[in-house]
C-alpha cells in the first residue's frame, strides 16, 4: 500500500481535463498529495526536463519517481495495492470499463473542448480566472489560445456542434437514470470507467459555467456523482448498505445498457478509420520499434482522417494515445482462459463493440521514458 504519510506532488490544474481523474482517484484512496501548478518553478526546472514536454498531470512521488499520464498514476498505485481497486475482476465488466475509459478520454474530448471554447464568451470570466490560476497572468492568453485552435482537429464545427450537444445530453439522461440506481457506473466503487469519464464530465462540463448548470439542471444525479467522484473517500450516504464492491458475477448492470449502446453509436466509424489510418502509417513508415509516434514529444497527432460522428461527416485528428487506452482491454481479454475470451467476444459483439478493441495488428503504441512510441509485434 501507498505511503499515507508523506505526500505525493501532483502537478496539475483545476481545469485540466487529465489532472481531474489522477487527482480524483488519490481522493477516492485516500492517498495524501499536494497538488502543484505548473506555474511553480519546479514545473519547468525539474520535471520538464524528464518529461520532455509541457503536459499536465505528473506525479512525483516522495522517492522522487515521476510518472507522466493519469492512468500511469492510476496503475503507478493499483501494482502496490489500494484499498478499491480500480479494476473488477470481472473479465467482461473490466474490458467494458476500459472501453468507457476510452469514450471518456478519447470520443468526449470534442464535447469538453466545445462547451469550453464556443461559448468563452459566456464563461469569459471564469475561464480566465482559472488560466491564470494555474498558469499565471502572462501566459493565460496564450494557452487559452492554443486551446480554442484544437477545435477543428477534434472535428468541431458548425455541422457537428448540435449532434456534440444531442450526444451530451442524452448522455446525461442516461447516466442521470442509472446513478438513481447505483453510486459508480459497476457498482459500489469507481472503476476505470468512472475514472475515464470523470475527466470531461468535471474539469470542462461540470465546473465551466454553460455546460455545468446543463448537468445541474437537466441531469443533478450525474452532478452528484461529480461531487462523489471529487470527494475523499467513498461519498456515499444515498445508499445505504450498496456496499464497496463492483456488482457480482461480472454483471452488467440493465441501467448500463443505453450507455454502452451510446458509446457504439458514436465511437464508429471514427474508431475504426483511426486505427486503418494508423495501419497505413505503420506500414508506410515502417518506424522501429521504440521510434516515438510523432517527430517532437509535444506533439499528439499524427495526421487526420475523412470520417464521420453521429453520421455527420467530419475530418478528425489521430492521437495514437488511442491505442495506449485500448491495449488495456486486449492485454486483459489476452491473459484470460479461452471460454471466458470468447464469452466477452460474444458480449461485445452483441452490444455493437466488436470492433472497439484494436487487436493484433503487428503493432502497439507505449510510452517509454514519458513519450509514446511505437512497439513492434
Amino acid at each position: 500500500m501507498p505511503s499515507q504519510d508523506t505526500p505525493q506532488r501532483l502537478y496539475g490544474v483545476p481545469h485540466s481535463l487529465y489532472t481531474g481523474i489522477a487527482r480524483c482517484y488519490l481522493r477516492t484512496q485516500g492517498i495524501p498529495y499536494t497538488e502543484i501548478p505548473t506555474s511553480h518553478p519546479d514545473f519547468a526546472e525539474r520535471i520538464m526536463p524528464v518529461i520532455q514536454r509541457s503536459i499536465i498531470p505528473v506525479l512525483e512521488t516522495p522517492e522522487g519517481e515521476i510518472v507522466q499520464d493519469s492512468l500511469d498514476i492510476i496503475d503507478h498505485f493499483e501494482q502496490q495495492g489500494v484499498r478499491y481497486s480500480a479494476y473488477p475482476q470481472g473479465l467482461l465488466q473490466r474490458v467494458l470499463a476500459m472501453i468507457i475509459a476510452y469514450y471518456g478520454t478519447q470520443a468526449m474530448l470534442p464535447h469538453a473542448m466545445h462547451y469550453r471554447w464556443t461559448y468563452r464568451d459566456d464563461q469569459e470570466g471564469f475561464l480566465r480566472d482559472q488560466f491564470a490560476a494555474g498558469a499565471g497572468a502572462a501566459l493565460a492568453d496564450k494557452i487559452m489560445s492554443r486551446m480554442n485552435s484544437y477545435l477543428p482537429q477534434l472535428g468541431v464545427n458548425d455541422h457537428t456542434i448540435p449532434e456534440i450537444e444531442a450526444s451530451y445530453e442524452q448522455l446525461l439522461d442516461t447516466l442521470n437514470v442509472h446513478f438513481a440506481e447505483h453510486p459508480y457506473l459497476f457498482g459500489g466503487r469507481p472503476s476505470i470507467a468512472d475514472y475515464g469519464l470523470i475527466g470531461p464530465m468535471f474539469a470542462h462540463l461540470g465546473r465551466d459555467p454553460v455546460p455545468g448548470n446543463i448537468m445541474k439542471t437537466r441531469a443533478p444525479k450525474v452532478f452528484r456523482w461529480v461531487e462523489r467522484m471529487t470527494a475523499p473517500g467513498l461519498d456515499t450516504p444515498e445508499f445505504p448498505g450498496y456496499g464497496d464492491d463492483f456488482v457480482a458475477d461480472d454483471a452488467i448492470p440493465e441501467t448500463l445498457e443505453p450507455l454502452l449502446r451510446q458509446i457504439a453509436d458514436e465511437i464508429f466509424p471514427m474508431l475504426t478509420d483511426k486505427l486503418a489510418f494508423m495501419d497505413g502509417l505503420i506500414q508506410e513508415q515502417q518506424p522501429e520499434d521504440g521510434q516515438p509516434v510523432s517527430a517532437k514529444p509535444h506533439q499528439r497527432y499524427v495526421g487526420a482522417v475523412e470520417t464521420s460522428f453521429r453520421g455527420v461527416p467530419v475530418q478528425a485528428g489521430i492521437q495514437p494515445y488511442l491505442v495506449y487506452v485500448l491495449r488495456k482491454a486486449d492485454e486483459a481479454l489476452a491473459t484470460a482462459p479461452g471460454e471466458d475470451q470468447r464469452r466477452v467476444h460474444e458480449a461485445l459483439a452483441d452490444r455493437g463493440l466488436a470492433g472497439a478493441l484494436p487487436g493484433e495488428r503487428g503493432y502497439s503504441v507505449d510510452r517509454r521514458n514519458h513519450i509514446e512510441v511505437w512497439e513492434r509485434r
